[in-house]
C-alpha cells in the first residue's frame, strides 16, 4: 500500500514509519526537518512541508492509499497542531479523493474517559495537559465528521522498549483493569496493522496494557 505518515519525526511516528515499511509499505514522510527522520530505505520518500500548510499537504497526499497521523508538539502544552494539521489533512483527502485515514488520538477522549484513573484526570488531563487532551478531543470530532475511511487510535501513555504485542485492544470505557501504559513500539505496530484491518472502520479504538 501506498501510505503518507504526518507526525513522522515524532516518538511514535518514526517507530510507525519503520514498521509500515518492514510490513511491506510504500511510505512517504511528511516532515518538516527531514534530518530528524535518521530513516534510510528504498521504498521511503521524503516529502519537506508544514502540516498547516493547505497547498502543501493537498499536493503531498495526492496519489496515496491511506494517511497515518501523528502529530504533536512535543513538550509544547499549547500548540493545537494536532486539530489544525489534522483538519488541514482532512481537506485536502477530501479534495484529492484518498479516503483512508488513521489517527492516533490518546486514552481518555470523550467516551473513554472512565478508563483514566484518578491521576490522569485529576493531574495530567485536569490540569498539566489540559490545552492537549482538548485538542486531541477536537482532533477527534473533526475526524468523525470527516466522511472519511476513519479509524482513531487511542493509547494509553508512552513507554519505551521493543514491541511485545501483548496489549489488549478494543476494550469498553469500563474497564479499569489496566496499567494505562503501552510501548511505542506497539503502538507504531497498531498503526501499521490498520493499513490491511478493516475490522475497526470508523471506529475508535482503545489500546493499553
Amino acid at each position: 500500500m501506498n501510505v503518507i505518515a504526518f507526525g513522522a519525526t515524532g516518538s511514535v511516528g518514526r517507530l510507525a514509519v519503520e514498521k509500515m515499511l518492514a510490513d511491506g509499505h510504500a511510505v512517504t514522510a511528511f516532515v518538516r526537518d527531514p534530518a530528524k527522520l535518521r530513516i534510510v530505505h528504498p521504498n521511503l520518500q521524503v516529502v519537506v512541508g508544514n502540516a498547516l500548510d493547505p497547498e502543501a499537504v493537498a499536493d503531498a497526499v495526492d496519489g496515496h492509499d491511506a494517511v497515518v497521523v501523528t502529530l504533536g508538539a512535543g513538550t509544547s502544552r499549547k500548540s493545537t497542531i494536532r486539530s489544525k494539521g489534522t483538519m488541514t489533512i482532512i481537506q485536502a483527502m477530501q479534495a484529492r479523493g484518498v479516503r483512508r485515514l488513521i489517527c492516533q488520538s490518546t486514552l481518555g477522549a470523550h467516551e473513554s474517559w472512565p478508563n483514566l484513573n484518578f491521576f490522569w484526570k485529576r493531574i495530567m488531563f485536569g490540569l498539566l495537559l489540559r490545552p492537549v487532551f482538548k485538542d486531541h478531543e477536537l482532533q477527534e470530532s473533526l475526524v468523525r465528521a470527516s466522511g472519511l475511511d476513519w479509524t482513531i487510535v487511542r493509547p494509553s501513555a508512552f513507554t519505551d522498549g521493543p514491541a511485545t504485542g501483548t496489549y489488549r485492544e478494543g476494550f469498553p470505557p469500563a474497564e479499569r483493569r489496566l496499567t494505562l501504559t503501552i510501548a511505542r513500539s506497539d503502538i507504531a505496530a497498531f498503526l501499521s496493522r490498520q493499513l490491511a484491518d478493516r475490522r475497526y472502520l470508523r471506529r475508535a479504538v482503545a489500546i493499553s496494557n
